[in-house]
């Protein structure tokens, strides 16, 4: 009787996620994450189509001078710039590879990017003061990408960073300053960088855009979750930065502005990478710089209203 009563309190005891049913075909594919710690609902989590590695990560990145690169001037990239090595990352890679697990120095960084967000993020590669490597589950949650990491084969937000089921729950990923910006303004401001060479041996069409016409739909695929407040379309391209979104929209009229510590810029020159068949021939979306009144960097990532709206539900909207 005893044993049955512990059993009954442990029962109550366990977060009220840790008790959904886990789809059989989880703990198939997934052996060495442990499903029992499980911060989110695992209804929300949905296949995004290809499975575990079926979008193949970068893990060895060639890096070129900027001076061989071949990119269309206008075509967006994710460039980081640590200690004065910059690098540019072509979404037209990304596009189909979505991480690219590479190394500053001593220093591991993992660039990611998730095309039905618009949402690139860089991590620094260590949980917990030991290394890791990405990899793309094949899963999705708002529509954002799930990763999971080599080591233990945790699943991480990739928006967030934040780990949301196995060993590592509760951990979260250092965020890095980085640009989603134009290849020529990055080659403007970086003549010495280098850029991401096109992986070697691959069959896919870099600088096509399987998406076409994806940032003008009134609703993301995949996505169940709520839409913003405000009337704000959900496709509206947003800057994040921690938990305040600026309307991009608001940010072309202005120009630029400072405001809540915080310095936006936006000028015309880069192609959306979700419009046309053809990256480099998407309509304007322009190329935002976002850093404190001193000039700093920030971390931030422009990305789509319905986007922050999932991840930061209390979140300030900055409309004024």
């Amino acid at each position: 009787m005893r044993a049955l009563f512990a059993l009954i309190l442990i029962g109550f005891a366990l977060p009220a996620v840790a008790q959904q049913k886990i789809p059989p075909n989880w703990t198939w594919e997934w052996t060495k994450t442990d499903f029992t710690q499980m911060s989110v609902d695992p209804s929300e989590v949905r296949s995004g189509g290809p499975p575990k590695d079926g979008i193949p990560a970068i893990d060895d990145p060639v890096l070129i001078p900027v001076t061989k690169g071949d990119i269309p001037p206008r075509e967006p990239v994710v460039s980081v710039e640590i200690d004065g090595d910059a690098r540019a990352y072509p979404v037209r890679y990304l596009m189909w590879h979505e991480i690219v697990n590479d190394r500053f120095g001593e220093r591991p960084v993992s660039v990611t990017y998730c095309p039905l967000c618009n949402a690139a993020v860089a991590f620094d590669g260590r949980v917990a003061g030991e290394e890791t490597t990405f990899g793309v589950s094949g899963k999705l949650r708002y529509s954002d990408m799930i990763m999971y990491d080599r080591a233990t084969e945790s699943w991480w937000q990739q928006f967030t960073g934040e780990a949301i089921a196995g060993e590592r729950l509760g951990e979260a990923l250092v965020k890095l300053p980085s640009r989603l910006e134009s290849w020529e303004a990055f080659t403007l401001r970086h003549p010495d960088g280098r850029v991401l060479a096109a992986p070697e041996g691959s069959r896919r069409d870099y600088g096509r855009n399987p998406y076409v016409g994806y940032d003008t739909l009134t609703r993301p695929w995949l996505y169940a979750g709520d839409p913003p407040p405000h009337d704000i379309p959900m496709m509206a391209r947003v800057v994040v930065v921690g938990e305040r979104a600026w309307p991009v929209e608001r940010l072309v009229a202005a120009g630029s502005l400072t405001e809540d510590g915080v310095t936006l810029r936006w000028e015309e020159g880069q192609a959306s990478a979700l419009d046309t068949g053809k990256i480099a021939e998407g309509r304007e979306v322009g190329n935002l710089s976002v850093t404190d009144p001193d000039g700093a960097p920030l971390v931030h990532d422009v990305t789509f209203a319905f986007v922050f709206h999932a991840f930061e539900p209390e979140g300030r909207w900055m409309l004024e």
